[in-house]
This record gives C-alpha cells, sequence and structure tokens, in this order.
C-alpha cells in the first residue's frame, strides 16, 4: 500500500477508507488512538512477536473476530 512510515493516526484513517478491520500486533495502538471515531474495527494480536510462525495459531480466532467486530470495535487476541 506504499504506506510505511505513516504515523498511527494517518494510518488508521487512511485504513478505515480501504479496509473494514484493521489487524496489528501493536497493542499500544488502541490507547494511543480514539478507535470508537473510526468507521474500522480494530483487531490487535498480542504474540510473542510478529514472526508467521508466531502469528500462525492466531489465524481462526482472527477470522471469528474478523466476522464479530464492527467499526470503532477493539478485539484484543491473546493466548
Amino acid at each position: 500500500m506504499g504506506w510505511a512510515g505513516i504515523k498511527n493516526g494517518e494510518l488508521m484513517r487512511l485504513a478505515e477508507e480501504e479496509f473494514d478491520a484493521f489487524v496489528t500486533v501493536d497493542r499500544n495502538l488502541s490507547y494511543q488512538q480514539d478507535i470508537p471515531r473510526y468507521s474500522i474495527a480494530l483487531i490487535v494480536i498480542s504474540s510473542i512477536s510478529n514472526r508467521y510462525d508466531d502469528l500462525k495459531p492466531f489465524g481462526e480466532r482472527v477470522i471469528e473476530a474478523l466476522e464479530t467486530s464492527g467499526p470503532g470495535s477493539v478485539t484484543l487476541i491473546s493466548n
């Protein structure tokens, strides 16, 4: 998307224009931004790293969260 280096507030604004949900491993994003003001769901994965092997076990739960999360909501997925 060419969004490397874009700060969180601007990133959320851009994402809400293109997507229904934003999936991240940045656990601080929900505290740094006023998520309910955005028309996008935020799904935060709490993993030991952002390596594929560490994130892979969360796949099914992310899909479930995508199906049930609405605009302005924050869903935390952890072990």
